[in-house]
């Protein structure tokens, strides 16, 4: 569906969840007794109860950070000082307490936990960052940003699809940090975006790519496999092959961000515990969840990063195998 223009986005879309929020909260008890009484007559514990307090948490918080974001717009002199370190500073602020309050809801509602393993907050200060994460399912993008703004003082910068902006106060909220939003698909628009981002990263920022380019699925890895024989690139087809739970990484978006951002700290993410949830219809038979989520961290310093763009590529399958295989070993449902 084609995204609306910004004026509508923020002159219908946003006014309209504020008013849907009203609406929610003044019938809430009518919702409540209806959940209630659906609940005797579907699986799991309160499925309908859970899903319905999750659901009117999102909306509030939703309300909140859009009242929020208005206020910020005026005290920043009718958004002419949004560029501006306090106002930047105070955005990020707001994007850490959305996250944590909604994890925590999140957790503490569907039963959710989160465990992570690898260096400790403190080997990452004073260093900027290029975060390279696996991408599957439609958690692991919140998880990574909750841990990198809340657990490891950072601010992120993001490439997102423009899809995202459907999201009133996302749409606000991101388009006034550095992050950039772009249809799907590559290319050098994609690349060039990123160099972008990557540049000038201080000492607390922290760049963030997702190297497969979309969320796994099985027809995109066949794809992915496809393309890259298409273009002549056995050898990688075949190690993309063998690699069972991630798709083939697209190393263009890599070597841009590693040559914007030659003196930064390089951290691998994987994760596992919620890649047999891709669609609602998934997570709404999975509920309560009742899993833990394991994320491994790998930290690599600058001054061990490859520097010619043959070996970025090398570098990076080496590392997409390795991920591959810590999934393929933390990756079953706990």
């Amino acid at each position: 569906m084609r995204l609306p223009p910004r004026w509508v986005r923020r002159l219908v879309l946003a006014p309209a969840v504020v008013v849907a929020t009203v609406a929610v909260l003044t019938t809430l008890p009518l919702w409540l007794l209806v959940a209630g009484a659906l609940s005797p007559f579907l699986p799991g514990r309160f499925r309908a109860v859970r899903v319905l307090w999750v659901a009117v948490v999102a909306l509030v918080m939703e309300s909140v950070v859009l009242c929020a974001l208005l206020g910020l717009w005026l005290a920043a002199g009718f958004g002419l000082a949004l560029r501006t370190p306090l106002l930047q500073y105070l955005h990020y602020r707001l994007v850490g307490w959305y996250l944590r309050t909604l994890y925590r809801e999140a957790a503490r509602v569907l039963r959710l936990r989160v465990e992570i393993e690898g260096p400790d907050p403190d080997e990452y200060l004073d260093r900027p960052l290029l975060v390279f994460c696996r991408h599957a399912g439609p958690g692991d993008s919140f998880l990574l940003v909750h841990a990198l703004v809340n657990w490891y003082a950072r601010e992120p910068r993001i490439v997102l699809t423009e899809r995202l902006q459907w999201d009133p106060a996302l749409d606000v909220m991101l388009n006034r940090l550095p992050n950039r939003f772009l249809p799907a698909g590559g290319g050098a628009r994609l690349e060039r975006r990123i160099s972008e981002l990557a540049t000038a990263l201080d000492h607390n920022d922290a760049f963030v790519i997702f190297p497969e380019g979309g969320n796994f699925t099985e027809r995109r890895r066949t794809a992915g496999i496809a393309r890259l024989r298409a273009r002549g690139l056995e050898r990688m087809a075949r190690r993309s092959e063998a690699m069972r739970h991630v798709l083939p990484p697209r190393p263009g978006g890599v070597t841009a961000a590693l040559a914007a951002a030659p003196d930064a700290d390089i951290v691998w993410v994987a994760h596992a515990g919620l890649d047999h949830l891709f669609t609602v219809a998934d997570i709404w038979r999975a509920l309560p969840l009742d899993s833990t989520v394991h994320m491994r961290w790998w930290r690599v310093p600058a001054s061990d990063v490859p520097r010619g763009e043959d070996g970025q590529v090398e570098w990076l399958y080496r590392w997409w195998e390795r991920i591959d295989q810590w999934v393929d070993t933390h990756g079953q449902p706990s």
